[in-house]
């Protein structure tokens, strides 16, 4: 009973004690008064008490209760922690640049290019992948509004011009990315700044126009210098600008670092050498400007964006064995160290990168550079960083090495990867590879390697580590429809809500290989309201957890289905 039904019980009796007897109508006011005072603060009894959990997260205020709450009485809920099961990158590349996989024209309407990129999504998605690294910096260009460069022609059809639509080109993607519950890797090449020599057809505000004094040609294209303290300030000012205003899960860069060696020709970069280097050798100082590069970078990613993963594509081959007895047992005509002035090792050593995709684009038992050879190789020199494996579907098919001809090759290499604990997953260049052609051989690595979906890989954060709260739902079914609604607000780093059902609980306490779930992007429609399908509850088990910017789960709330609601 609380204070001020108290208090009106005692204002009655008060009342009551002065009042003659003959003064009817007032005995019935104050008696009734009383019987008020007296029942109200009464337990209900026709009620069993709610099973539904409690939270003691603060409520939002700001968004309205449901006006129908379902009773749990179809069900029952408890908190269950999960293993973590086994995860693996699945990544596809799409590339933007000379329009390979995506547009197929810059001279195609925004609704068309629209409905291609969801094609080859679904299609990916069809194929249980998880992740598309996408070209959004081809060269010197963006598919973005930029502070610091133009529209790229390959999304307009003419560098400098704005797309035809009030939409963000690059938001859009990303949201339908992870509508489909995959990540999106924002890809740029930092040093390529032209793709030819058509310099007349370069926008005002491209950076040969700018700064031309940043620029080297050098075979059939121009370079920004990367000796130059300014050009590094200027891609790491891009990175910020991807990194602050973008949804992003990682940025990316491929293997175009100091550009592969055409004959005969020199990389005109001695002036800035004589005015910067710190008494290294040529080579020790490009390799040092990489370098900086690299850590500034992640340095830039991590101060703005913790959970934005940084990872990057190199050379499969990082030094010969006869170059250097910690090389791999190869003859590659290329290497990363030797030729493209890039250092892997030292980036992983130093952790400035979350994954390393080493483009490992040679069949099993090439004779110059074994695809074997090479996984076993990256696998022992992971420094403790995830190393996923890139593949080469491009060359299904359409290349000298006969060993393309074979149907399995791909499937091979995705299994031999798998044999090796410190190797996490795949990515293939590129999307056109699979979906424009060699969709017979799309549908065997599914079928072989990709029968079920997967999550993503967690990574540990440098910066924090603290676990987040475990939302808690309620289960409704309202007009026939089921759902999960959220009472109280959820930490804004849960980024996705994911449902697993089952008929035997231990399938997804376990993370038994197949386990049925989904993958829900959260958004400020979802947040508190997720509209189920109605065969979520044909199992007797649905679980629901939450996934944060990390990618690391939350305590499992369990929903025991007792009877059909």
């Amino acid at each position: 009973m609380s204070k001020s039904h108290f208090y009106i019980k005692y204002l009655a009796i008060k009342a009551l004690t002065s009042l003659k007897i003959n003064n009817l109508p007032s005995f019935l006011f104050f008696g009734m008064l009383l019987l008020s005072a007296c029942t109200s603060s009464r337990p209900t009894t026709s009620q069993k008490p709610s099973t539904a959990p409690i939270s003691t997260s603060k409520p939002n205020t700001s968004i309205a209760m449901p006006e129908k709450t379902s009773s749990t009485s179809f069900y029952n809920t408890y908190e269950l922690t999960l293993q973590e099961g086994k995860r693996e990158f699945r990544g596809i590349w799409i590339a933007t640049v000379a329009n390979i996989d995506w547009p197929r024209s810059g001279m195609d309407s925004w609704d068309k290019q629209k409905a291609d990129f969801i094609a080859l999504l679904d299609y990916y998605q069809n194929l249980n992948f998880n992740a598309v690294i996408v070209q959004i910096r081809a060269a010197g260009d963006a598919f973005y509004p930029s502070r610091f460069a133009p529209w790229s022609k390959y999304l307009t059809g003419q560098q400098g011009k704005k797309p035809n639509t009030t939409e963000d080109p690059l938001s859009w993607m990303i949201l339908q990315a992870h509508h489909r519950g995959m990540e999106f890797h924002a890809w740029l090449n930092p040093y390529r700044a032209t793709f030819d020599l058509a310099i007349d057809q370069l926008s005002p505000q491209h950076d040969f126009h700018k700064h031309p004094d940043w620029m080297i040609k050098y075979g059939n294209k121009y370079y920004y210098n990367p000796g130059i303290p300014e050009v590094r300030k200027h891609l790491t000012n891009i990175i910020q600008e991807v990194v602050q205003n973008y949804d992003i899960d990682a940025i990316h860069f491929d293997d175009y670092f100091y550009p592969y060696k055409v004959e005969k020709e020199i990389f005109r970069d001695q002036d800035t050498y004589k005015k910067f280097a710190q008494g290294q050798s040529l080579e020790d100082w490009r390799r040092h400007n990489v370098n900086l590069l690299i850590k500034e970078t992640q340095q830039t990613i991590k101060t703005h964006k913790p959970w934005v993963q940084f990872g990057i594509s190199p050379f499969g081959v990082w030094r010969n064995k006869d170059k250097d007895p910690n090389g791999s047992n190869t003859r590659a005509g290329v290497t990363n160290y030797d030729d493209l002035f890039a250092d892997p090792i030292t980036w992983m050593k130093n952790g400035w990168i979350d994954y390393l995709i080493p483009q490992l684009y040679w069949s099993m038992d090439y004779s110059l550079a074994a695809h074997r050879e090479l996984v076993s190789w990256w696998a022992k020199n992971a420094h403790q960083t995830k190393i996923y494996i890139g593949n080469s579907p491009y060359k299904i098919r359409n290349n000298a090495d006969k060993a393309w001809d074979n149907p399995r090759e791909i499937s091979t290499q995705i299994e031999f990867a798998r044999t090796f604990r410190e190797i996490a997953g795949n990515a293939f260049f590129s999307a056109s590879s699979f979906y424009s052609k060699n969709k017979d051989i799309a549908s065997l690595v599914k079928d072989n390697n990709y029968k079920y979906k997967t999550l993503t890989p967690q990574f540990v954060s440098k910066s924090t580590n603290n676990a987040l709260p475990s939302p808690k739902a309620e289960l409704q079914v309202d007009q026939g429809i089921p759902r999960l609604f959220l009472p109280y607000a959820i930490d804004p780093q849960y980024r996705f809500a994911i449902i697993y059902t089952a008929n035997h609980l231990n399938q997804v306490s376990q993370k038994t290989e197949g386990i049925s779930f989904r993958k829900i992007y959260l958004n400020d429609r979802n947040k508190n309201l997720i509209i189920l399908d109605q065969q979520d509850l044909n199992q007797q088990f649905l679980v629901l957890t939450f996934m944060d910017r990390f990618g690391k789960e939350s305590k499992a709330q369990v929903f025991e289905i007792l009877a059909k609601p």
